[in-house]
């Protein structure tokens, strides 16, 4: 296991603070620099120096193999510089004969480096197309450093032995750059859950990457992934990657201007959060399309422009949500064709991959019968409610009806209070009459028809009840809503159980109840 360690840090002449390193020295320079960066909330370029003991000056530090504990580094603020011009050199001796042609351009050409830094995909620009993976697969690395590492594996398979330190350093910058990039194709910000997942696929695979020591052999790795994600954020928001860009400091207000502080990163599951625009599309350009769109929709028997024009927009439309926390009602005004139940399933599909009804019902359903044996189990309170739940169905056993009992007995079993999702109405008046008061809920008028209200506007109506909580989800997710407090486990439970969203981890309440369904 790696020894925490102290750093005195001189970041001017009279601004001298401690950073402390839980995991140790950082074992590459770029990942000292995003701590340093990450931790004293650094803006600007810089590089850093370290006091050498035996002269007692600075000297310029090449490697962290130059520090030890309680070291003194400085931090040197770089002048700011034009981007390096970048010359392409072609062999012409065997070009006098040929006529002169005009080079391929590629807008989305990129040179090669550790850090290649992807943003878009070709089917589609800037959005991801695919989920956490259940396994993550472990990218090829640069042909030299394969090589190392297989000679490895063959002397770990033969010997026991594993890749001296020695030998390791040199291949760090090109297995922690591929693995960040691979990480990227998923998710800016990987969780502690996913980061230990892709250290434990890298020792798997490559069982000369183990560490001793560690009580798995990769807890090392996941440390230096940890550094290598921060930094690989750095470099992404210089590029102007929306979704971490969101989070510089320059953007935040002044009160929030802390790097941990209101971070606006995916909390559900989200893969495509807050994706770049389209290539060749600006936010005037897709402000055009949004206007548009307005008029495309009082157009008869136009559902399929309409969707062309909202999958196009799809960026603008996050970009306001996520940065600016629009009002419900501003947002219908702005955007009224997204408040329809076939675009709020396919805004779902946008922002996680999934489809939104036929995933949750179909989970449902799966569920239902073994819901309701464990359930029955329940006693107290909360199984004399669960049992007047299900005596709704000796009056209705349709379908619909009995996923409205599997969900209400599900919210009891987590307890939590299904009045506070569902409330019962006997007509429109009365419901039009406590409008303003309900915040989130499924209005239910007479025998089980269903509005959805958010925020004291009616966004769907006239759906049953079962659909009605999957569309929810959709709204929540498309105008990226906090679950309510009260309700945090039934929705849990709604993303986890019923969507497959991020199900691996889940509180104890859901884990158990998915162990028990399942």
């Amino acid at each position: 296991m790696p020894q925490p360690a102290q750093l005195r840090v001189i970041i001017a002449d009279h601004d001298v603070r401690k950073v402390v390193l839980p995991s140790g020295i950082p074992e590459t320079l770029d990942d000292l620099h995003s701590v340093i960066r990450d931790t004293f909330s650094i803006a600007k370029d810089f590089s850093l120096h370290y006091k050498d003991v035996d002269f007692d000056e600075f000297f310029t530090l090449l490697s962290t193999t130059d520090l030890k504990d309680k070291d003194t580094i400085k931090v040197v603020f770089l002048p700011n510089q034009e981007p390096p011009i970048i010359l392409t050199l072609t062999d012409v001796t065997n070009m006098n004969n040929q006529p002169c042609e005009e080079p391929d351009v590629d807008d989305t050409a990129s040179v090669s480096t550790d850090d290649t830094l992807i943003l878009s995909s070709e089917d589609s620009p800037g959005h991801r197309s695919q989920r956490w993976p259940a396994q993550f697969s472990i990218p090829s690395f640069s042909g030299l450093t394969e090589i190392q590492i297989q000679s490895g594996n063959e002397h770990f398979n033969k010997y026991g032995t594993l890749l001296t330190t020695k030998d390791l350093i040199p291949l760090l910058p090109d297995i922690l750059g591929k693995l960040a990039e691979a990480i990227y194709e998923y998710t800016a910000y990987p969780s502690s859950l996913q980061i230990s997942e892709v250290a434990e696929a890298l020792t798997q695979k490559h069982p000369c990457l183990k560490e001793p020591g560690s009580f798995n052999g990769s807890y090392g790795w996941a440390q230096r992934l940890k550094y290598k994600m921060n930094n690989f954020r750095s470099k992404l928001r210089g590029l102007g990657c929306p979704e971490v860009e969101v989070n510089s400091l320059k953007r935040k207000q002044t009160h929030d201007q802390y790097p941990a502080k209101n971070l606006k990163k995916p909390k559900k599951a989200e893969v495509n959060y807050l994706p770049p625009h389209a290539q060749g599309e600006t936010t005037a350009s897709l402000e055009k399309e949004r206007v548009e769109l307005l008029s495309e929709m009082m157009k008869r028997d136009n559902s399929k422009v309409v969707a062309q024009k909202m999958a196009k927009t799809f960026s603008l439309r996050r970009e306001e949500i996520v940065k600016e926390a629009p009002a419900i009602s501003e947002c219908m005004k702005r955007w009224p064709a997204l408040f329809s139940e076939a675009q709020i399933s396919e805004e779902f599909k946008r922002i996680t991959t999934v489809n939104l009804q036929s995933t949750f019902l179909a989970k449902l359903d799966q569920c239902t019968p073994k819901l309701m044996a464990l359930t029955q189990s329940k006693g107290g309170a909360a199984g004399l409610k669960i049992r007047n739940i299900k005596d709704m169905l000796l009056e209705d056993n349709t379908v619909e009806r009995q996923r409205e009992i599997a969900i209400r007995c599900l919210m009891v079993y987590l307890g939590e209070k299904e009045e506070d999702l569902f409330k019962q109405y006997r007509d429109v008046e009365e419901l039009d009459a406590d409008l303003a008061m309900q915040v989130m809920k499924i209005a239910i008028i007479g025998d089980g028809c269903a509005t959805i209200v958010v925020e004291g506007t009616k966004i769907l109506q006239g759906i049953d009840v079962a659909r009605s909580c999957a569309l929810l989800m959709g709204v929540i997710y498309a105008l990226n809503l906090r679950y309510p407090k009260q309700l945090k486990f039934t929705f849990e439970a709604f993303q986890k159980l019923c969507l497959e969203l991020d199900g691996q981890k889940a509180s104890s309440k859901v884990m158990n109840l998915k162990y028990g369904i399942f």
